[in-house]
């Protein structure tokens, strides 16, 4: 095969931060998608209706001329969050679900969730109004290993949230573990997962391939080979219950390379074809446009893109750096090929 034609994708886990950082990475994904779930966890989060129409336009204002791109936002959900703020949200037309942070989870997300249930009554009004729920999905205590907060979360915290909420809809999140993919696959209906490029293509090792790899590091951090082949298993099987989320997460260069560097992988700039290698090594390349194109826009209740784009089969050196504004901002796959090019 030497291309490959698909209806053009959407990401349904993206990082665009705000400012200069914002007016650097849009285009990327712009490029190649024509929708994204764009994540709140800006400083200050995002966590009203307004903050987010606000926050949308200044999206729009960052695309290049011409582009066709629908930024699809999310509310930053915290211990204070209003039960009326949902229906705000649902009756905007612009905001297409609430996303869990527990506190300290990740990035930016120290105005997380602190206990599940102090925001039940936001999830039981969700529920209510079809609005989705986006799950980071880990526990953040100390004494549990960080490779198996993702693991642990589904036993003392996601499972029981389902099972509470029997019609709230949930996106598990980024997931990279066995369990997880497990657990989304026997899960009642209203369940799905994203899963990111770097959670297909690379297992814990690349964390310290020929010493500490900074630009490797993101969380949930990566897991072992095991998962990762769970992972593969997932979307072969050609379940709407998995779909594209890049979770691209850009970061300076010198805020990864730092004594207590930034979780985050960046991958826009060549996410779908890096979706291509993984999908083409599990034999499964005829399972890309569900999984790309279709599954996600059939769980978020939304039409699906009448364009296409092209892949071609083309090697190409991913650049060292980009511009980040100020600063320089390390792609995934630096100074390294990828056997797919999309076609401009």
């Amino acid at each position: 095969m030497t291309s490959l034609t698909l209806r053009r994708p959407d990401d349904w886990h993206l990082h665009l931060r705000d400012g200069a950082a914002l007016q650097a990475v849009a285009a990327f994904t712009a490029a190649q998608f024509a929708r994204a779930i764009v994540m709140p966890n800006l400083k200050p989060p995002v966590t009203t209706t307004e903050q987010a129409v606000a926050y949308r336009q200044r999206i729009l204002a960052a695309l290049p001329a011409g582009a066709r791109f629908e930024p699809l936002m999310t509310l930053y959900l915290t211990d204070r969050t209003d039960p009326a703020e949902v229906d705000r949200a649902k009756a905007s037309g612009i905001v297409h679900g609430f996303k869990l942070y527990p506190a300290g989870a990740t990035t930016h997300s120290d105005a997380g969730v602190t206990d599940i249930r102090k925001v039940d009554a936001v999830l039981a009004r969700m529920a209510e109004l079809g609005v989705i729920l986006q799950v980071h999905g880990e526990v953040t205590g100390s004494s549990v290993d960080v490779f198996d907060r993702e693991a642990r979360y589904i036993d003392s915290v996601l499972a029981p949230v389902v099972d509470r909420f029997p019609d709230l809809r949930v996106v598990f999140e980024h997931i990279t573990t066995r369990e997880a993919a497990e657990f989304v696959r026997s899960a009642r209906e209203g369940v799905a997962a994203t899963i990111t490029p770097q959670h297909l293509l690379m297992n814990r090792n690349a964390l310290f391939s020929g010493g500490i790899r900074p630009h490797h590091y993101c969380l949930p951090v990566l897991k072992t080979e095991p998962d990762r082949r769970a992972l593969l298993d997932a979307i072969v099987s050609g379940s709407p219950r998995y779909f594209l989320g890049t979770d691209s997460a850009p970061h300076a260069r010198h805020a990864k390379e730092a004594a207590c560097g930034c979780a985050g992988i960046f991958s826009a700039h060549a996410a779908i074809e890096l979706y291509a290698e993984a999908f083409e090594a599990a034999g499964a390349l005829d399972k890309l446009q569900g999984f790309a194109s279709e599954h996600g826009p059939a769980f978020y209740r939304l039409p699906l893109n009448q364009e296409v784009i092209t892949l071609r089969r083309e090697s190409w050196e991913v650049p060292a750096v980009y511009r980040f504004g100020p600063d320089e901002l390390v792609p995934l796959r630096a100074g390294e090929l990828i056997g797919w090019r999309m076609a401009r």
